[in-house]
């Protein structure tokens, strides 16, 4: 195998400083490749790379094909000789794709030789000038395009002087946005939020904010009033709850006049005393479902339903609720054909301390609890209560590789014409997540049903006298089953509400509202893994692709401001893209999603402002392979227009629209007239520059081009490629340092070895002589006058045999380094 130096080199393309080489050997390819990459500031994304092949030497005869044959050397081993070397594609803007699975390997080639090898597909715009370089890493699937947040259009809302905007809320006709901020309610058009249309504004007197801090609160962060509620009450009027400076109110909202009507209600079981408390709420019929916290300590958890003429609330107790933290709820309409027609459920998903597993600290278990929107309580037991009230373990994990994704962050629930049953989609993380990994898991509806309906339930069992062990349930079931519905089985037993449930049945549910089975996700395996990073929120848009294929397309948002557009397929995740919504780099705290059919948005919240982003960035894809590459379901090349476009919102026909969900860009158009110019320092080269076609495994077509130029000097070199469909023009520096130095330190390592070699037979000849040319004893008298002879051809046979070494080797080096 011969041993040539290999090296990568990166730069900007804004840039114009150069880039000095460094050189190694006796590695494969790939290795010098991901070990010599010269990287430059983390300041700038890079635009462009290039990978070089600097095998040092002169080479001033033009060969008309790509492959060895004027060498020496023979061919490597498994390619015939006059073949190039497969090129690799331009898979991504942004280099973070690793090497293709099964991209054919590179042969080694012979030394002496300069080759800088640049490549681009044949179609659209023949944008794969530059080639990246990576090591792909278990659960680490990288956006494939990462979007500056200068280099796309977002629409922005920040109002000077008010902060954490973390709560968003569409209008039923999804024309208007309203934004909950920190003393603070904006309306903002949906189509385009820089655009305020209204305003409102509810701040704390000084005499709140006086007791708030006399309590040890801050009177500058604390002791304000941060908007945690903001539900539609109807068609005119907004239901509001804010913390206070810890005094939690709710007030109605006009939407007319746009103003606060006044009717301040006491906010406590509804809204978070500390802004800091975690807290959820779903508007259902004109009544509040809550869950935060009931005490100014926020060491009461609740979940309550605030009715006029039915409110209720679980259980103060560890069973129900341990230290939750509130993630999200929703309201899951019953079908009225249903087995439980007319009763609707509430869903509630929150993290809590476990109270079924031992451990050394305190284990958070991810959570989904159920509760009746028909519930009014019991009649003796469990009072103002709870009586259907059951909650499960959500299963998020990768067992074949010891993975437990057990606090959760956020919830989505998919809803769908096509969809026989709600999807939910959860983002979760590790509680000890020092390695940064984050989980995107899906559950079936029916999958939760089946638990809370037919599974079995846990109990608290004494150990020792005083410890307490939960277990799974194996007695006796009270009928009508306990934490269910009243349906029409109870209706025919003369059930008919919670209030004439029978005690056995409250007493039952009061003592085991948690149950022994788990939810498990679609599939048994998240549907992403990522890590590096920490996901914070998600949001589902359910799309139709060209070949009618359905996808569910997740946007999930990160501690870093950034937004991962993720689809999933059969047998791999696939991050499209990275959007960077906020440049500082700010946690995003709310997510929300605007699916009108030809106006799709997502909309994200942190403590600065508001940034509105379309679903796709087709446009900024500039040719059909960059197009088709992406993978993108809402994005299709058009022929007629030559532009990449968004699929629902194009005039094209679909026949004239390629998209291809597998990325082979082999369904792009191809140009026939592909042909490349390389400049030297300004100057196009005369020179026959060898081209060669390559086919690669996925069926995308390559043509690949070699120059072979002496480096005796530094040099810009400028390659173009022109063809009818485009052209792209790509360019390096290459500085040339201790050119003559590495040369004759390589020669010098081979002199030495040479010297090693000759000094090892100098030792060899001097044993021979000792064991063969006895000549320092006296020789016996009969071989006396023979002694002389025999010693003299011995020192003869010695010098005869050294001396044409050391001639050798001497002639040899200094003709060596006479060529350098």
């Amino acid at each position: 195998m011969w041993t040539f130096p290999v090296l990568s080199l990166g730069w900007r393309a804004q840039a114009s400083e150069d880039t000095v080489l460094g050189t190694t050997g006796g590695r494969s390819w790939k290795e010098k490749i991901q070990n010599f990459f010269v990287r430059p500031q983390r300041s700038a994304p890079l635009k462009n790379r290039v990978a070089l092949d600097i095998c040092g030497g002169d080479l001033t005869q033009c060969l008309g094909d790509a492959g060895p044959q004027h060498s020496h050397h023979p061919p490597a081993p498994g390619r015939a000789a006059g073949r190039g070397p497969p090129a690799l594609s331009s898979i991504g803007r942004h280099p973070h794709h690793g090497l293709p699975a099964h991209e054919p390997s590179l042969p080694e080639p012979p030394p002496w030789r300069l080759r800088v090898r640049m490549c681009a597909p044949i179609g659209g715009l023949l944008a794969a000038l530059a080639m990246a370089f990576g090591m792909t890493v278990a659960f680490a699937p990288v956006p494939r395009i990462t979007w500056e947040h200068r280099e796309v259009q977002l629409e922005k809302f920040h109002e000077p002087g008010i902060f954490n905007y973390s709560v968003l809320l569409l209008s039923e006709d999804k024309s208007t946005l309203y934004v909950g901020a920190r003393e603070a309610v904006f309306a903002l058009s949906a189509l385009n939020i820089s655009k305020k249309q209204h305003e409102a504004y509810w701040k704390v007197s000084e005499d709140k904010k006086a007791k708030c801090a006399e309590k040890g609160k801050s009177r500058q962060t604390e002791c304000l009033n941060y908007i945690r509620v903001l539900q539609p009450l109807s068609a005119s009027a907004l239901y509001v709850c804010g913390t206070n400076a810890f005094q939690p109110a709710c007030d109605h909202l006009n939407l007319t006049s746009f103003q606060f009507l006044g009717r301040t209600e006491d906010g406590k079981g509804r809204c978070p005393f500390d802004p800091a408390q975690s807290y959820t709420s779903v508007m259902v019929d004109g009544e509040l479902y809550s869950g935060t916290s009931y005490n100014f300590l926020g060491s009461e958890p609740i979940i309550s339903r605030n009715s006029s003429h039915s409110p209720l609330r679980t259980e103060y107790a560890i069973p129900w609720l341990n230290e939750p933290s509130f993630v999200f709820a929703d309201v899951i309409r019953e079908h009225p054909d249903g087995v439980d027609s007319g009763d609707d459920r509430v869903y509630f998903f929150f993290t809590e301390v476990s109270v079924e597993y031992e451990f050394v600290f305190k284990l958070m278990i991810p959570r989904v609890a159920r509760v009746c929107k028909g519930d009014q309580g019991g009649l003796r037991t469990l009072q103002k209560k709870w009586t259907s009230f059951l909650k499960a373990r959500l299963i998020c994990s990768r067992p074949d590789n010891n993975l437990v994704f057990n606090v959760l962050q956020d919830i989505f629930v998919l809803r769908s014409p096509d969809l026989k049953e709600p999807v939910f989609y959860g983002v979760f993380t590790p509680q000890l997540n020092n390695v940064g990994l984050s989980a995107v898991c899906a559950y079936n509806l029916s999958t939760a049903e089946a638990v809370f309906s037919g599974g079995k339930y846990m109990q608290s069992a004494t150990v020792e006298q005083s410890h307490t062990k939960w277990v799974r349930y194996n007695g006796a079931v009270p009928m009508p089953r306990p934490g269910a519905c009243i349906n029409r089985e109870a209706r025919a037993a003369n059930f008919s509400s919670s209030l004439t449930l029978p005690d056995k049945t409250l007493q039952f549910i009061k003592d085991h509202p948690l149950m022994d089975g788990s939810v498990t996700p679609i599939d048994n395996r998240p549907r992403l893994i990522k890590r590096d990073v920490n996901y914070t929120q998600i949001v589902v848009d359910r799309t139709r692709a060209l070949d009618g294929t359905v996808y569910d397309v997740m946007f999930v948002s990160t501690d870093r401001g950034a937004l991962h557009k993720a689809v999933s397929f059969e047998h791999e995740a696939h991050i499209i893209e990275e959007t960077q919504l906020f440049p500082d780099f700010e946690p995003i705290q709310t997510l929300l999603l605007n699916s009108q059919q030809g106006k799709r948005f997502v909309y994200a919240g942190s403590s600065s402002g508001v940034v509105q982003a379309p679903v796709a960035f087709c446009g900024k894809h500039g040719s059909c392979e960059d197009c088709v590459l992406a993978r993108d379901p809402y994005c299709a090349w058009s022929r007629a227009a030559e532009a990449c476009v968004d699929l629902h919102r194009t005039d094209s026909p679909s026949r004239t629209l390629v998209q291809q969900m597998s990325g082979d860009t082999s369904v792009c158009p191809s140009p026939a007239d592909v042909h490349f110019v390389w400049e030297k320092n300004g100057r196009e080269l005369e020179t026959c520059v060898p081209t060669q076609t390559h086919g690669l495994h996925d069926g995308r077509t390559h043509v690949l081009s070699w120059l072979r130029d002496a480096l005796q000097e530094s040099a810009e070199y400028r390659c173009s490629v022109l063809s009818s469909a485009g052209n792209k023009t790509s360019g390096v520096r290459v500085t040339v340092m201790r050119h003559e130095a590495t040369h004759q330190e390589q020669w010098t390592r081979e002199l030495a070895a040479w010297r090693a070699v000759a000094g090892e037979h100098d030792r060899m000849m001097r044993s021979w002589r000792k064991a063969w040319c006895p000549w320092r004893e006296p020789a016996p008298p009969q071989l006396q006058h023979r002694g002389d002879m025999h010693q003299a051809n011995c020192r003869t046979s010695s010098r005869t045999s050294l001396t044409p070494w050391k001639m050798l080797i001497t002639q040899s080096s200094h003709w060596q380094l006479n060529e350098v």
